[in-house]
């Protein structure tokens, strides 16, 4: 035997070895890409919860922001019941110390009932 020959012999085994390799590599990859039991299940789990979870953010963004504007909104409506309220105690003590020209105008007037002839 001479050196081509067992190079020749050397590469028909190598082949055969490399296509051993290559059809278990195959059924490794399609049983890790089976979408029932392998890793393409897991993925296209994944995927759903993906999907759902960037939902769920859109609308916790959404009520979010909806929440933002009602509570600057309601800020707003304290603000100027605020300004009413110190307007109203500042009036009130303005009239406080104002000088009250007559006491009986203040009182609360009776009406006067007529007069029988019966007795």
């Amino acid at each position: 035997m001479n050196a081509g020959v067992i190079l020749q012999l050397l590469l028909i085994v190598a082949s055969g070895g490399l296509a051993v390799f290559c059809v278990a590599l195959a059924r490794r990859l399609r049983r890790l890409n089976d979408l029932e039991n392998g890793l393409g299940g897991a993925i296209a789990v994944m995927v759903a919860e993906v999907d759902r979870l960037e939902q769920a953010i859109r609308n916790a963004r959404a009520e979010a922001a909806s929440a933002s504007d009602s509570l600057a909104e309601q800020i707003d409506l304290a603000r100027k019941e605020r300004a009413l309220w110190d307007l109203h105690q500042t009036m009130g003590e303005a009239v406080n110390f104002a000088p009250r020209s007559n006491a009986r105008t203040s009182r609360r007037l009776r009406k006067r009932v007529p007069e029988t002839a019966d007795a």
